[in-house]
């Protein structure tokens, strides 16, 4: 149960407010994970204003960790006097599903996924395993709205990035909170849950149910997030620098 009212960004954070949020605070960020010459890196050069494919700014903002996501809703919360922040697991899949108890919010199939999501098709690359058999007409993201809505008006959220949730990795729902909130213990927190699936992958990704993860500093190409919004202001968000330690990447 989710007991108290939230509401839930229609679109996922485009690169147009991501840029407004960049600018106000300075924050900047170099290297992205991205798909290029026929491999899978982590690349110098490559940020969210330069992921290594066209957008606009009416596309989501990718290349952004969950960090950045995280410190973009502090200040749109502290901006705007209201209380954004991260989804929780549980409230992605609540406003994923829409009511529906299917495997997507259209149906039990992959059926008609070029309709309502941005995933591997026939207009992705060429020997993509598990592409469906028709085409979106986007290799890459799509700018936010381009697919149909579910049931409660939200867009892409199966399909064109992976969103960040708030929550703690965990193998399984066992001792989860029963009010909706995150889970931030009692998990791996070096790693958070993504949701959603994104452009590159295939169907078994994009489902309502499908949990993944990556590490809280990972960006990627394939990554971005949208913002949640409740009545009670969220707390403020310290700033990562201060932070307890945490492992160091191998380089």
């Amino acid at each position: 149960r989710i007991p108290e009212p939230i509401a839930v960004g229609v679109y996922e954070v485009t690169r147009g407010e991501w840029r407004r949020f960049a600018e106000a605070t300075g924050h900047t960020a170099d290297g992205c994970n991205t798909y290029e010459d026929g491999k899978w890196k982590s690349r110098k050069g490559r940020t969210w204003m330069d992921p290594g494919h066209e957008q606009t700014d009416r596309h989501p903002v990718v290349c952004v960790s969950w960090d950045d996501a995280r410190l973009y809703a502090a200040w749109l919360a502290q901006q705007t006097g209201e209380g954004y922040r991260l989804l929780s697991e549980a409230e992605w899949e609540y406003v994923a599903r829409a009511g529906a108890s299917t495997a997507r919010h259209w149906g039990e199939s992959e059926t008609g996924q070029c309709r309502y999501a941005n995933g591997a098709d026939q207009s992705f690359r060429e020997g993509t395993s598990g592409r469906v058999g028709c085409s979106d007409g986007y290799v890459f993201t799509a700018p936010v709205g381009s697919f149909m809505a579910n049931r409660f008006g939200l867009h892409d959220v199966l399909g064109n990035i992976g969103e960040w949730t708030a929550d703690c990795l965990t193998d399984s729902y066992e001792g989860a909170p029963d009010d909706g909130s995150a889970r931030l213990s009692g998990g791996n927190c070096i790693f958070r849950v993504l949701r959603g699936g994104s452009w590159d992958q295939p169907p078994w990704y994009l489902r309502s149910a499908f949990r993944y993860a990556g590490e809280l500093w990972l960006r990627s190409v394939i990554i971005g997030f949208r913002v949640a919004w409740t009545r009670v202001p969220a707390p403020p968000i310290a700033d990562p620098s201060v932070d307890p330690p945490r492992p160091q990447r191998d380089s």
